[in-house]
């Protein structure tokens, strides 16, 4: 009844773990054999029978019985006197089966058993969970906020299972709250010593693919297949789609009826302004389809150092390298293709002025904001809508006309 009760008082761990009783037992076993190698130097000669629906367990050690005085080895070998004890009709050379109960093992070892018991138990743990989390890397994942820290927001999914969304991994603008459901992918699992750390990430290009498998029947059922993504995270993304069947219009589907499919997609990823455009193997039309919204008048490829030279009018430039220079960067990426954009104009146009040129009557700051949506020539500056230039910089109305009266006057002159 001891080994009853002590298999019963470890059999609590099953039911904290969500460990099935059958790896319980064979845990077990392996942990008792543990303790009999240690207490009598070897276990090959003890069986050890588990009954996984009872929970209980018989230790038998078997030994061979010897002649009195010629025992050589107690654990495998038997007096006959001693022998005679346990069965009075035994004799020399007939095999001695005797029932070993846990307490012969002792107080401190029966302690180590329990703790022995634990840690395996820990271990089968964190092995089936890399073993989990490792089979579903790159797939959407949703857990729940448990504590927000500085360098990392910890989740916690519906099993308990931790997770680590790590601050470069989050897009800028997410903003979370104990509580709050995150989705996310399954980026990583890293082991550290020997515990299993799951990262998640939402700036991965990944992430966004998944969201579109998600979101977009046709991506779910293959009809419409994604082929590049690449994101500046809660900034702006581009994906390349393509069909098979041409009575499909891949970035029509994608993008629904007034942005209808995609607005979800753009709202999980912090208003991430997200352009589809249709994949195609003519270099030049995906090049000039990649620097969407501005449109191309001519490139000139070169294919041996994997540049291109962009000829746009004046008034698309910005349009192409977009604010910040993401349009283009991320045309670039997409592409894979280093871009170089030239611009045209007439003779009048060709008379244009950096503004750098500038520097003594306008502040660099202010050049510096110009430059960031694109414009780095007073033509450039000219070309634009005041109320246009004063949402789509931080500079002030009042600021942008002095600009505009300082570049007229050049031209002027």
């Amino acid at each position: 009844m001891e080994n009853l009760a002590l298999i019963d008082s470890f059999s609590e761990f099953k039911d904290d773990k969500l460990i099935d009783r059958v790896t319980l037992m064979s845990i077990l076993e392996d942990v008792f054999r543990n303790a009999l190698k240690k207490k009598y130097g070897s276990d090959d000669n003890f069986d050890i029978i588990i009954n996984p629906d009872k929970g209980d367990m018989e230790i038998w050690r078997n030994r061979v019985v010897v002649a009195d005085g010629e025992v050589e080895d107690p654990n495998s070998e038997i007096s006959l006197s001693e022998a005679r004890k346990i069965e009075p009709d035994f004799e020399v050379g007939e095999d001695v089966s005797e029932e070993v109960k846990l307490i012969q093992l002792g107080r401190r070892a029966i302690l180590a058993l329990r703790q022995n018991l634990i840690s395996k138990i820990h271990e089968h743990d964190n092995t089936n969970l890399y073993k989990q989390f490792k089979d579903i890397i790159g797939d959407i994942y949703t857990a729940e906020v448990h504590h927000v820290r500085p360098k990392a927001v910890i989740l916690v999914d519906d099993e308990g299972n931790e997770i680590v969304l790590p601050k470069e991994k989050q897009i800028p603008s997410d903003f979370f709250r104990k509580g709050d459901n995150v989705r996310g992918i399954i980026e990583n699992v890293e082991l550290k010593g020997n515990k299993p750390q799951i990262i998640m990430s939402r700036t991965s290009e990944k992430f966004l693919e998944k969201l579109f498998e998600q979101e977009i029947p046709e991506v779910f059922d293959g009809l419409i297949t994604v082929k590049k993504v690449v994101r500046i995270p809660g900034e702006k993304a581009k994906v390349a789609v393509d069909s098979y069947d041409d009575r499909i219009d891949p970035v029509g589907a994608c993008v629904g009826m007034k942005g209808s499919r995609i607005h979800g997609i753009v709202r999980e990823l912090g208003n991430e302004n997200i352009d589809v455009i249709n994949y195609t193997t003519n270099t030049q039309l995906y090049i000039s389809r990649a620097l969407s919204p501005a449109k191309v008048s001519s490139i000139k490829i070169d294919e041996s150092a994997n540049r291109a030279d962009v000829f746009l009018k004046l008034e698309e430039v910005s349009k192409a390298i977009g604010r910040g220079g993401h349009n283009i960067k991320l045309a670039g990426l997409l592409t894979g293709y280093e871009l170089d954009v030239i611009r045209e104009g007439n003779a009048a146009e060709d008379e244009d002025v950096e503004l750098t040129e500038f520097s003594d009557e306008i502040e660099q700051w202010i050049i510096d904001e110009f430059a960031k949506i694109g414009l780095d020539t007073a033509r450039s500056v000219l070309s634009q809508d005041v109320a246009d230039l004063v949402r789509r910089t931080d500079l002030e109305e009042e600021t942008i006309r002095e600009v505009m009266r300082v570049l007229k006057e050049e031209f002027e002159d």
